[in-house]
């Protein structure tokens, strides 16, 4: 049988580079004890990062050395980026998350996490979930407008994904939503 620090270290390499684990994710190896403590064992080895409370990264080896991932390749673009509503480079870095707002650092760069409300997380990293995100950004008064480019980026799929949970989003986005969808 493979250790607990192999299995989390086989599992980590697997993952696109840049993607943060926490014990929660890798509760299915072991107790939550055992995976924290072979998550700080790994840190302690300079196996893996750590980026903030409870959050793991695999470092990047290149031949000038080893060095945290970027704030890119770590946390994924902003969702208006990816829906092309804007092609600012943000200068900060800031992400949502369901947790405390903190900021931690990531080598020489700085990331805040900022609360955000449950709604906005539905769906994760998948198209849907980023329209959300994206649609919020905009705000009531401009995501009506801007609907059918969101519909129309998104796979029939992703946007019959989106329409499920309208009920879960906040009464402008789900009336906006189901609109393009029934209406």
């Amino acid at each position: 049988m493979q250790r607990l620090t192999d299995q989390i270290m086989a599992h980590v390499e697997g993952l696109p580079e840049g993607t943060g684990v926490s014990a929660k994710a890798l509760l299915h190896f072991g107790n939550r004890a055992a995976v924290d403590q072979a998550l700080s064992r790994l840190a302690r080895r300079n196996r893996l990062i750590r980026a903030g409370r409870g959050l793991f990264l695999l470092p990047v080896h290149g031949r000038f050395g080893t060095r945290a991932p970027s704030i890119e390749e770590a946390i994924r673009a902003m969702a208006a980026n990816r829906l092309g509503f804007t092609t600012q480079v943000p200068m900060r870095s800031i992400y949502l998350t369901s947790g405390r707002s903190q900021t931690f650092g990531l080598g020489e760069q700085t990331v805040e996490l900022r609360h955000a409300p449950r709604w906005q997380l539905l769906l994760g990293d998948r198209p849907a979930g980023e329209a959300i995100r994206a649609l919020a950004w905009l705000g009531p008064e401009a995501a009506e407008a801007r609907m059918a480019a969101v519909k129309a980026r998104l796979a029939p799929g992703d946007f019959s994904e989106l329409v499920a949970i309208a009920s879960q989003l906040p009464s402008w986005l789900a009336r906006c939503v189901t609109k393009f969808a029934y209406g």
